[in-house]
């Protein structure tokens, strides 16, 4: 689960200092207040970890798209700045028992890391100019440009820095992607095996890191599925359907010819009590067909409707809440305006699948969102001990003199928030307040025509 992030010179922000991550955190503010950077940072680290290029520091997407488009990465960093830097902090899963093999091969448990990459973004050149990893004061590793364009590697591990051997050739160093040290270090330091360790406990993170974009796709009539077992369910939702069937694990129950799995009856559970339908049931066309069709009853006793014939909320929320419960255990999931196209009410009640989710199945939500309904059923929650101020981070988003500033809104154990923004959500009571005045004199001057 991150913990924690940083990030200096992208995009709108010229510093946001630490943001805490909680189980369940989330992000408001107005259209282009910067609340998607801070998501977009964490998905330009996943698809550069995911990248076969080694030699790429960052993979921005401007030439083959993946988790986002960002252009070049000059285009990236704020204002005329020509560096910027990118920080995480995370813990390893409880279970995991993830260890280094350090000097003297003694295994050294890491429960959690902490990196940082200052990147040099100015055209034509990009080079990463430091790169770090750290836990506590237990360990820590460093590749440093020097002036002289030579990287140093140094590493300390309980107290003990990381040695050359003096029968060793000297090497010329380089980083890997943004966040790797090259084979040359590996070779000309003594027992520096445990370099890759951290590089693949980044990547391990990134990996089990899931994103749902804002624009879910449009729901077809049918769709084919020959068993295959989607990672998630797609960025637009367009797998939503296929996690269904597959399910989160082998065991398949069979009811009136449909396939059912622990992963539908909670989706279909959730559909009820957000009250946009009484059933869901995902059938074959034909028996032992590779070709199925979803279908979803609004009412006990109304006719069976497809998907695709379905209000558009339905369609959109499904992939939200297939995600929560398909992905694995220790997850991190990005969802970027959930609430789209959802009633108000439907909107407050994802507070509580999500409360739900990172409860029952130990995994990190991660919101940005538009919704007021959705912060007050939080606020509503936190207030009745459902979930806790700790186990929720709420900030606001802003812009300020041409830059992203970040609030953090305080709520106590009562579900207040102490530091309302202005106009968090525009100014909900001067339009009420308009309205009856406004009303007021129409009728004061429709008495005096009388």
């Amino acid at each position: 689960m991150f913990t924690e992030i940083s990030m200096k010179n992208f995009k709108s922000w010229r510093e946001t200092g630490p943001v805490r991550m909680a189980p369940l955190t989330a992000f408001f503010g107005a259209n282009s207040s910067g609340k998607s950077s801070l998501l977009q940072m964490l998905l330009l680290l996943k698809q550069t970890a995911e990248s076969n290029d080694r030699g790429l520091v960052l993979k921005t997407g401007s030439m083959q798209p993946g988790y986002v488009n960002l252009g070049t990465p000059q285009e990236i960093t704020f204002g005329d700045s020509d560096e910027m830097t990118l920080s995480i902090s995370w813990n390893l899963a409880a279970d995991s028992k993830f260890s280094v093999l350090v000097p003297d091969d003694i295994a050294l448990p890491i429960e959690r890391l902490q990196f940082e990459s200052v990147i040099h973004a100015e055209a034509p050149r990009l080079y990463v100019k430091s790169l770090s990893y750290k836990q506590n004061g237990s360990l820590s590793a460093a590749l440093t440009r020097r002036d002289n364009n030579r990287y140093v590697v140094r590493a300390t591990v309980n107290g003990t820095e990381l040695s050359r051997p003096a029968s060793r050739p000297r090497v010329l160093m380089r980083a890997e992607k943004c966040y790797g040290f090259s084979d040359e270090a590996l070779l000309y330091y003594q027992d520096a095996r445990f370099l890759r360790s951290l590089e693949f406990a980044l990547e391990q993170q990134f990996q089990s890191l899931h994103h749902l974009g804002p624009l879910r796709e449009y729901p077809q009539r049918t769709y084919s599925w020959s068993g295959e077992k989607p990672s998630d369910v797609g960025q637009k939702g367009e797998l939503a359907i296929h996690a269904l069937l597959a399910g989160k694990d082998q065991k398949v129950y069979k009811s009136a010819g449909g396939r059912y799995n622990k992963l539908f009856p909670r989706v279909a559970k959730w559909l009820v009590d957000l009250d946009l339908a009484t059933s869901l049931q995902i059938r074959p066309l034909s028996e032992g067909d590779s070709l199925y069709r979803a279908w979803l009853r609004r009412q006990q006793d109304s006719p069976e409707t497809l998907l695709s014939d379905m209000g558009i909320g339905v369609s959109q929320v499904l992939p939200v809440l297939v995600l929560c419960y398909y992905v694995p255990e220790g997850s991190t999931i990005i969802l970027e305006q959930p609430e789209l196209h959802l009633h108000p009410s439907v909107q407050a009640g994802l507070a509580d699948v999500f409360i739900h989710a990172v409860e029952k199945r130990n995994i990190q939500i991660i919101v940005e969102s538009h919704s007021e309904h959705f912060l007050r059923r939080l606020q509503r929650r936190i207030a009745e001990d459902t979930t806790s101020p700790g186990d929720t981070a709420l900030y606001f988003c802003a812009m300020q003199h041409g830059e992203s500033k970040l609030t953090r809104l305080d709520v106590n154990m009562f579900g207040e928030i102490s530091n309302w923004p202005h106009d968090f959500f525009g100014d909900m009571t001067g339009d009420v307040l308009k309205i009856v005045k406004s009303g007021y004199d129409r009728k004061l001057g429709q008495a005096r025509a009388v």
